[in-house]
């Protein structure tokens, strides 16, 4: 009896050891996503410099590094054009637990970059040219680089896409239209009649007497446009990250890019005939469309894109505006993640 109770506790002890080891090495390999030694990046948090080359010399851009995945890496193109990469923040409070590395950016002339205020860089082709360039510098390829972008950066992940989508994993086009003609189309047809029609007449007055600057035209369009269709929040619970990338915004160059009118493109903004709806077809890497239920940009659009890609799909936020990684969280980063993972099992 003596032997059977002593062999039941040396069970019970070796059964807990192991126990405990398979804990400490899970552990030790979940913790590994947030390992920076042996990182260039260590000292600076995972912040990089990066030198790129243009036409108008040397300048550098800045970005940073959230943990590691050697399968997994997603870059975040910020909208725009001129905005930062902060309001990406959110991000943090989802890709971590899901170990995807990711990797925060500001285009040149935008807010932590280099501004050399230089408008014949404000080229669609010299910012494919630019996330080329970045690409390489952290080590991105077609075994792990994702790359994600949001309203103008879409734009520029399109545009990435169709030149070099043979360094690509997978595309993601957050919250934008493959045409700006369709999108002043919608804007103009469909989101202005929202409005109250006394503010859309107020605003369509001070837009045809090109009075842009008026402190008015700010305030009727933030006060009435914004939280119906950028963010579905009172302005003053709007999130912190999203108000300090509005802050920072490089105006000079949006308005250069995207023109000052707030519904579509106007003027000669050099964005303003930029199609690329007939070309979806060439793009064969996986691709993710984003569209919101309230989005700036129409999400029946975003949904007939995914069906013009070979590799395709569509994420719906129905709660959704064109920040829906906001006022549609869950449902934002739920597929987002499983977009990413579900290509990287697919390998």
């Amino acid at each position: 009896m003596k032997q059977t109770a002593f062999l039941l506790i040396v069970t019970l002890l070796l059964t807990s050891c192991t126990a405990n080891v398979t804990t400490d090495q899970n552990q030790e390999t979940k913790n590994e996503y947030l390992d920076y030694s042996g990182k260039s990046d260590k000292l600076s948090g995972g912040v990089r410099m990066i030198p790129i080359q243009t036409p108008a010399g040397e300048f550098k851009v800045w970005t940073k590094r959230v943990g590691n995945n050697p399968t997994m890496k997603v870059l975040l193109l910020h909208g725009g054009p001129g905005a930062t990469h902060e309001y990406f923040e959110s991000f943090d409070s989802f890709l971590p637990h899901a170990e995807i590395e990711y990797y925060y950016y500001d285009q040149l002339e935008s807010a932590y970059s280099d501004q050399p205020s230089d408008s014949s860089l404000w080229e669609v082709d010299r910012f494919v040219e630019e996330v080329e360039q970045v690409r390489q510098a952290l080590g991105l390829n077609k075994d792990n680089f994702y790359l994600l972008g949001h309203s103008w950066g879409g734009i520029l992940g399109i545009e990435y896409a169709l030149k070099y989508q043979g360094n690509m994993k997978g595309l993601i086009i957050s919250n934008m239209m493959s045409s700006i003609p369709a999108y002043v189309k919608y804007a103009n047809e469909v989101l202005g009649p929202q409005l109250d029609p006394a503010v859309l007449s107020e605003i369509r007055a001070l837009e045809a007497a090109g009075d842009f600057a008026n402190p008015r035209y700010e305030e009727l369009v933030v006060t009435h446009y914004y939280p119906k269709h950028v963010l579905r929040m009172p302005l003053e619970e709007w999130p912190d990250p999203v108000n300090r990338a509005f802050a920072n915004i490089n105006y000079e160059m949006y308005v250069s890019m995207q023109g000052p009118s707030e519904f579509g493109v106007v003027g000669d903004a050099k964005l303003k005939n930029w199609d690329r709806s007939n070309d979806l077809s060439k793009i064969n890497v996986p691709t993710l469309s984003i569209g919101g239920e309230y989005d700036t940009m129409d999400p029946r659009h975003m949904e007939w894109m995914a069906e013009q890609l070979p590799k395709g799909e569509y994420l719906y936020c129905p709660k959704g505006s064109h920040m829906a990684m906001y006022d549609d969280q869950e449902t934002y980063f739920k597929g987002l993640i499983e977009f990413i993972k579900n290509v990287d099992q697919a390998e």
